[in-house]
């Protein structure tokens, strides 16, 4: 018997698939449409957010430190005691995150100081000497025209120092003076979302793991399984890129700092230890680090000693050869799989929107993103029985250690 029943699944579903694309359009008009209030929604949800973001940082930072301490704890206490371990493993790495703060701080900030002052006073000591060395050149002593065009140039410069700092200098501090109430309130707000992420980054290191759990959870019950298993395998490739090579990038820049500061104390470089920091700090940045610490490092040597800045270009194109080749590769041999046109390209693209902190992230964000386009290419080439092409290219252009 024929069902005479019409059959409104295919009909509903067509609606619901119509319904649901002039929804996306309308919504994406919205947004082109309204992007600056868009953003500036965004961003004051994103400053509201701030304590929990920076426990988020703290806490993703200090979690392998977190992981080891508390490894070792409970290889060392009664099974019993698996809470007392973790909450000593949070407490110790709380305490050696701040302590590795610390020390930075009063490393740099003295140094800073002191290595202002000096050069202050070296630039005029040295413009003087200049002077008085020119002056008694022949071929400059015997030119009285060249002679007072020296003297005369130095009488200036020193009456422009002077002036700009009695009629510039002076003026400014009483707006300096006024703005100062909004860089306190600036550094309050700051201190203040530090110390609450710093509170957020306790929890979220202690309960980390069920925090874990609970995600599981959640994406098991929206998704099937087979979802939730490949979107499960990128989120721990994506902490695996990030984990690895941010870590990774941190030890190296550390010891790169460490080498610079016996090296500047070796062949004694002015502001060794400032000069240090520099290269260290900025050789978290991948390509371009290098080259962006060396330029100041150089500038402040070059003021106080022209020749040692000579040989500390040297000496820096040397140390990154052996991070290039013998340090970085042994700490994170090809973390991101990613060529040097990947590399520059990432740095490029998410430091122009993110700054610094781009530049950081940009690699293993880009890794990750390289690695979710790849495997869509690869489930399309077999969906369309296309998957020889992938061997063929492979051939040409693949890492033979590449499967």
């Amino acid at each position: 018997m024929m069902d005479k029943k019409p059959h409104i699944k295919p009909y509903l579903y067509g609606m619901l698939a119509g319904f649901g694309a002039i929804a996306l359009s309308i919504i994406f008009f919205f947004l082109i449409y309204r992007f600056q209030g868009f953003g500036n929604a965004i961003s004051k949800v994103t400053g509201i957010l701030m304590p929990f973001i920076y426990g988020a940082v703290i806490a993703y930072l200090l979690k392998p430190v977190c992981n080891t301490v508390e490894n070792f704890l409970r290889r060392l206490l009664p099974e019993k005691m698996g809470s007392t371990a973790n909450m000593l493993a949070v407490a110790f790495s709380l305490l050696f995150g701040i302590l590795v703060v610390y020390a930075l701080f009063m490393m740099i900030v003295p140094q800073l100081v002191t290595s202002v002052t000096t050069l202050y006073y070296t630039a005029r000591n040295n413009i003087r000497d200049f002077v008085d060395w020119a002056s008694k050149q022949e071929i400059i002593a015997s030119n009285e025209q060249l002679l007072d065009f020296i003297e005369t140039s130095y009488d200036k410069l020193q009456a422009n120092l002077d002036t700009w700092v009695k009629e510039t200098v002076l003026p400014s501090m009483q707006s300096i003076l006024s703005g100062a109430a909004v860089g306190v309130m600036s550094f309050v707000a700051f201190l203040k979302n530090f110390v609450i992420g710093l509170i957020v980054s306790v929890y979220l290191l202690a309960s980390r793991k069920k925090f874990g759990q609970q995600g599981k959870l959640i994406l098991y019950s929206l998704v099937k399984r087979r979802w939730a298993d490949l979107f499960l395998e990128e989120i721990c490739y994506a902490d695996k890129m990030f984990g690895g090579f941010i870590n990774g990038k941190i030890l190296d820049s550390a010891i790169i700092g460490v080498l610079c500061y016996i090296a500047c104390l070796i062949f004694k470089f002015p502001s060794a230890l400032l000069v240090s920091v520099i290269i260290g700090v900025t050789n978290v940045i991948p390509f371009f680090g290098p080259f962006i610490g060396a330029i100041p490092a150089t500038l402040l040597i070059l003021i106080q000693n022209p020749i040692k800045a000579l040989w500390f270009v040297l000496f820096v194109l040397v140390l990154q050869q052996v991070d290039g080749n013998i340090i970085g590769p042994k700490i994170l041999g090809n973390t991101t799989g990613l060529s040097s046109f990947w590399v520059l390209f990432a740095i490029l693209l998410f430091g122009g929107l993110w700054g610094f902190v781009g530049m950081i992230i940009g690699v293993p964000l880009f890794a990750v993103i390289y690695d979710i386009i790849k495997k869509l290419v690869l489930h399309g080439l077999k969906r369309n029985e296309e998957l020889e092409m992938v061997n063929t290219y492979h051939d040409h252009f693949g890492d033979p250690e590449d499967e």
